[in-house]
């Protein structure tokens, strides 16, 4: 689907932190912008205080770099997944809306999906299916041995080990939520349940 610029010669364009899926900001575009941004993978708008293409960057060198462009139902808005080069507003701010542009754990989810496409794939040299050959209790033996290996390096003082320890954690256990044909959402769900 492209959008309508016959319907309107100028169209919002949301533009969305593609990790965070934080709002960024808001712009416009007439087609040829969209086409620019299409070709150059930066996101170009059309200024309408300076009546004419502006890349988003071009003089502080603070690019959106375009990862994802949907088209709404009505063809009439856009939405672009992007990854800022640095703040966004003018003002120095993360965004146009003096929020930060923190929390990016939406990464999960991308990671789950992972994880489910290796399980369902033929790819038989993949860690991630063979842990799935290896059944069940092999998974839930390396959430065990990865959960040990966190508590070690939690007593220790190096960072980086620490962290490496945590993402095996993690990575495992988004492995075994996979395995028991859970979703991260319904493990948000009992948390949630229990903020209440």
């Amino acid at each position: 689907m492209k959008p309508n610029f016959e319907k309107n010669t100028l169209i919002p364009v949301i533009i969305q932190d593609v990790e965070s899926l934080k709002v960024l900001m808001l712009g416009y575009m007439n087609l040829e912008a969209y086409e620019k941004t299409m070709l150059e993978k930066r996101v170009t708008f059309y200024s309408r205080s300076k009546q004419r293409l502006w890349t988003k960057g071009e003089t502080s060198g603070n690019f959106l770099e375009v990862k994802e462009i949907r088209i709404d139902c009505d063809q009439d808005t856009i939405l672009i997944k992007a990854v800022p080069a640095g703040v966004v507003c003018h003002r120095g701010s993360d965004t146009c809306f003096e929020e930060k542009n923190t929390g990016k754990a939406f990464f999960l989810n991308y990671l789950q999906n992972v994880i489910r496409e290796k399980r369902n794939g033929t790819d038989e040299k993949s860690y991630t299916k063979s842990l799935f050959a290896k059944g069940i209790n092999k998974i839930a033996q390396k959430v065990g041995e990865e959960a040990v290996e966190l508590v070690i390096e939690a007593k220790d003082n190096d960072p980086d080990l620490f962290k490496n320890e945590a993402a095996d954690l993690l990575y495992h256990f988004l492995v075994l939520l996979e395995a028991k044909n859970f979703d991260l959402d319904d493990i948000i769900e009992v948390l949630k349940k229990r903020h209440n």
